[in-house]
Order: C-alpha cells, then structure tokens, then sequence
C-alpha cells in the first residue's frame, strides 16, 4: 500500500547532489563549513559530520551518502549490493525477474546466512521498505518494469542463439566432468487434478445422439509431484505437494514405500518445500568432487531464488 505520508517541515529538504558539492569543497580548501552550508543550502552540522567521515579515510562519494548518519550502519557493504544487483539482472535476463517482496525476502536470507546485524522483520522474514527505497536510490539503473507475458518471453528467447548458448554449456560440462548416464538427472513438477478434466469413452448404441456421464460438480484441487529419472533409466521416488496446511497420513494409503509429502494452502511447489526435496536428491544420487552428477532443470522461482539451494 502506498504511503500517505506528507512532509509538515522543510527538515531534511535538501539534495544529495547539493551535500556532495559542499563537501568536495570543503575537503578541497575552498570554503569553511558556514560558506560551503550557506552556498549549497545544506545543514551546517550534517555538512562537518560528513566532511569528518571523508577526512578519516572514506570517499567524498561515500561520505556524501545520506546512510552515513547517525548510529544506523548499512547492512551490506557496497560490493555485497552490486552482487544483489547483477543478480538482479541476471534472474531479468533469463525471464524470472525478482519481484520487490522477492528481493526483500533474498535479503533477509541473505544477511542471516552471513550473520550480519540488521533490524529487518523476523516475523515476515524480509526486510524492510525503507531498505527498499534506499536500496533503489542507491542503484537508479533498477527500475521497477511490467514482464511482457512469460509465453511472449520465452518465444523471444527460444532462439537459435539462445539455444546455442545452452548446448554450447551442456557441451563443455560433459567434457569436463565425462557424466555417465547413471549421473544425469532430470527434474520437473507436475501438476495433477482429483477430478478429472476429460471422461473415459463408454459403450452406447450406435447412432445414439447424445451420450451421458454423471460427473462430480467439483472443480477438483491440484495436487504437485515432484518427479525426478536417471538417464539409466530409473526414477527417484516422488513428492507430492498436497493443498493442505496440515499433514494427513490418509492421503499417503497405498502409496510406495518412500515416497514423501509436504503441505501447502495452493498446492504448489514452494522454495522451502523444494529445498528438502534437493536434499533428498543429494542423498539419492550421492554426487563428490570427484563424481559430481548432473541435474537439469526449469528456471522457475522455486529453483532460483532460493539462497540456500544456490548456495
């Protein structure tokens, strides 16, 4: 929701661009503190604490920056930030662009896997939209754009450069790593109804105009499998995804022996539901350095914008 705020003082009116000129002057010699605040219409007291900063080792840039004051320290150092926003571009370039809530949520994830101090939301498990702003001010090139529709996308990217780029890298990593056919994997989810869309044929007279089938009025709920073969021809067991948000064990009555099942309200597959799934995988397939394996999969959210499963 948009904020409603208005400002009631001139507090803080001043440019960036203004607090930057004032202190190059200052630390070049040109003008005192008094000077320097009157021509460029800054706080005389904010000027002397960012020329400080500057004069201790820090940049003019750095000491300029409006998230040098007071006690609050920037979460992340400026190279931590470039890497979120090559990341950023990167996950745009291949047609899974992160959304605002995505990027918080990242970042939340990122800063507790570094265990780094913040005051981001433990509750919600994001960070803040103050962070947010000041993040896209620090980095203007970001820009907030509506996708065009992802079958649009993918069309536009199903070229033969495209296609190229990916076989050229299938290429290399067989030649590097020589993956047999029992170390290459392939995973995907499917989607599957408890009613059926399509009725089976049945015997009628021929000739009969009209045949019916008394069919459930329900819509029916989708329910994910995670499926995932072996180049040599075998599967690893599957997990469902059930929409529920509590587990039931009826729903897992004749089920084969090791098959698993998770729960969420849609009955999609999320990013921590497929987290435990690839660490099945890894007991399954059991990869080492020196017999790594080969997994093939989408770029769909779940896969790539989950920090711990990169990582």
């Amino acid at each position: 929701m948009a904020s409603n705020y208005q400002r009631k003082t001139n507090h803080q009116s001043w440019s960036e661009e203004s607090m930057h000129f004032a202190i190059q002057e200052m630390i070049n010699g040109n003008m005192g503190d008094f000077t320097a605040s009157k021509a460029y219409l800054v706080p005389q007291i904010t000027l002397e604490n960012r020329v400080k900063k500057g004069k201790s080792g820090a940049t003019i840039s750095d000491a300029s920056k409006k998230g040098s004051l007071g006690s609050r320290k920037p979460v992340f150092s400026s190279g931590q930030e470039q890497e979120l926003v090559e990341y950023a571009l990167l996950m745009e370039n291949r047609f899974f662009g992160l959304t605002l809530r995505e990027l918080r949520s990242l970042v939340f994830e990122l800063a507790e896997r570094n265990n780094l101090p913040h005051n981001f939301n433990r509750g919600k498990q994001m960070a803040g939209k103050c962070w947010q702003y000041s993040f896209l001010k620090r980095y203007p090139d970001l820009r907030l754009r509506s996708p065009e529709a992802t079958f649009r996308a993918r069309a536009m990217g199903f070229d033969r450069a495209v296609v190229n780029n990916f076989f050229d890298l299938l290429e290399r990593s067989f030649a590097k790593y020589q993956f047999s056919p029992d170390r290459i994997y392939n995973v995907d989810e499917t989607g599957v109804t408890t009613v059926p869309k399509k009725q089976s044929k049945v015997l009628a007279l021929r000739g009969k105009r009209k045949v019916v089938s008394v069919v459930s009025e329900e819509r029916g709920t989708l329910v994910t499998a995670e499926t995932c073969m072996r180049t040599a021809g075998n599967y690893m067991l599957i997990m469902f995804v059930f929409p529920r948000k509590k587990a039931n064990q009826e729903l897992l009555e004749g089920i084969p022996p090791g098959t698993s099942a998770k729960y969420h309200e849609s009955g999609w597959m999320q990013k921590d539901i497929f987290l435990k799934w690839f660490k099945r995988f890894i007991n399954f397939a059991k990869p080492t350095e020196r017999h790594p394996v080969l997994l093939l999969l989408d770029g769909r959210a779940t896969h790539t914008k989950s920090l711990e499963l990169i990582s």
